[in-house]
């Protein structure tokens, strides 16, 4: 694994398996509720970690970092290659990085005393996501994928009906995104009903982007 490197961001947390920012709840009745935002490649924990202010207060907010390198400021949850007109996965980073994402899901419910985690990413954060949620559903409450892919790797991998009964799932994904267009979302959608998983299902007039509309639609969702 590359060595991460270090940014201005004063409170960047380093005592776990990644690297973290985090808001804590300011409601904290009923159970102790996150929801873990993992970035795209390319970005970092700062671009999600944006969106906390839009989100329920009673849910701790957590966007850690990804394990490889980039280039400045750049991570990634693996490398992909676009060259073929398709994406090509480094298949041994996706798999290191599941491990850690598994180490430190656990590490942080243990630290700040939660009892559920819902985890969410955008574009290779949201392929994370669902690759952890099916194939350890036991982790997380539910699983929320803006602009991303369920992986064809990751199928064999994936837990039984039985025990992928209770996760919930959002998915939200533009139109006329040009980076991972909108069949990926349908393809998604319908794999999840075949093992059934009945996801919060949205379209939206966008690019490869999260909109406002999209906060307001996930925000509803965390709510129920």
């Amino acid at each position: 694994m590359a060595a991460t490197i270090e940014t201005p961001e004063n409170n960047l947390n380093k005592d776990l398996a990644l690297r973290y920012l985090i808001k804590p709840a300011t409601i904290t009745t009923g159970k102790q509720k996150a929801l873990m935002l993992l970035h795209g490649v390319g970005s970092n924990e700062q671009d999600l970690f944006s969106l906390a202010k839009y989100l329920p207060t009673n849910y701790t907010v957590i966007s850690p970092r990804g394990p490889f390198i980039l280039g400045e400021g750049r991570f990634a949850w693996y490398q992909v290659d676009f060259s073929s007109g398709k994406p090509e996965i480094n298949v041994a980073q996706e798999a290191q990085s599941r491990e850690i994402i598994r180490e430190f899901i656990g590490q942080v419910k243990e630290k700040h005393k939660l009892d559920e985690v819902y985890l969410g990413g955008f574009s290779q954060g949201a392929i994370m996501s669902y690759t952890i949620g099916l194939t350890q559903p036991e982790l997380v409450a539910g699983v929320l994928a803006f602009s991303g892919r369920i992986l064809q790797e990751i199928r064999p991998l994936v837990a039984e009906k039985a025990l992928l009964k209770d996760l919930r799932v959002f998915i939200a994904h533009g139109t006329q995104d040009g980076t991972l267009p909108v069949h990926y979302a349908r393809e998604a959608k319908t794999y999840l009903e075949d093992l059934g998983i009945k996801p919060s299902y949205h379209e939206f007039n966008a690019g490869h982007q999260i909109t406002g509309e999209v906060l307001t639609a996930v925000s509803d969702w965390l709510k129920i």
